[in-house]
């Protein structure tokens, strides 16, 4: 597995937790309302995700 290929894999699998804690903030009491330290966890972890891919294509890009 490429590097390339394992940082889109990890990137993918931080996403998916980030949408999985944002549906589970749902079930918890109160019902039908996400608190705001969910909100911010998947913030963070968006952000890495996005950092983690973005930064290898952006110098990816320039090298070519």
């Amino acid at each position: 597995m490429s590097r390339l290929t394992f940082q889109l894999v990890m990137a993918l699998l931080l996403c998916v937790a980030g949408l999985t804690l944002l549906f589970m903030g749902f079930w918890v009491p109160p019902s039908g309302e996400i608190h705001g330290s969910i909100l911010v966890a998947f913030g963070e972890i968006s952000t890495f995700a996005g950092a983690l891919v973005g930064v290898d294509y952006s110098y990816k890009l320039k090298n070519k």
